[in-house]
């Protein structure tokens, strides 16, 4: 699964943070969010380990800042 960011849209409510504190931070300038390990990107890969928390992110974002794209695989 992969997770983009759509930044503009981000109010900086903090609920993803709580969700996925290991995926997602907060940038301390812009006060919008960002990936904790890659913060210049706006695209991960997001590992099955972290996949329930980064969906139950996605779900409590109000204003759907974040974005999930399932990996197909050639064959399914």
């Amino acid at each position: 699964m992969k997770c983009q960011l759509i930044k503009e849209n981000c109010i900086a409510c903090g609920l993803c943070q709580l969700s996925a504190p290991n995926i997602f931070d907060y940038d301390d300038f812009e006060s919008i969010v960002q990936f904790k390990d890659m913060p210049e990107v706006d695209e991960i890969n997001i590992s099955k380990n972290d996949e329930p928390s980064v969906i139950a992110a996605y779900r409590s974002c109000p204003t759907k800042a974040i974005h999930l794209i399932k990996n197909v695989v050639d064959g399914d």
